[in-house]
């Protein structure tokens, strides 16, 4: 697997090639904002949110997309990735939600 970059997580993102997911806590992203069209899935509800199966499943996972996931600095993100790819899904750890801001991504 090609390592994705912030950078490539934007360009992908504005070309509607990607899921980016958010997985920090609440109120991290209200303190900061989020990156625009990520979801908000919070790392300890991913297994649940991601689970085709389950009945807490977001469709908007299931889209056969890759996914790029970003936390506040990158080890949440790194754990995430590794849960969704164990899941089946492609998944990058690109970093924090600074990495995204310094690299130009748009902020909601």
């Amino acid at each position: 697997m090609t390592k994705l970059t912030a950078y490539d997580a934007i360009q992908h993102a504005a070309a509607g090639k990607i899921t980016v997911i958010d997985v920090r806590e609440a109120a991290e992203v209200k303190s900061s904002g989020i990156a625009k069209g990520a979801l908000h899935i919070p790392l300890a509800t991913l297994v649940m949110k991601a689970n085709p199966q389950g009945p807490d499943f977001d469709a908007r996972l299931g889209q056969g997309k890759p996914i790029a996931v970003y936390c506040a600095v990158g080890g949440r993100a790194g754990m995430a990735t590794q849960t969704l790819q164990r899941m089946g899904y492609e998944a990058h750890n690109i970093g924090g939600f600074g990495d995204w801001v310094s690299a130009g991504g748009p902020v909601a």
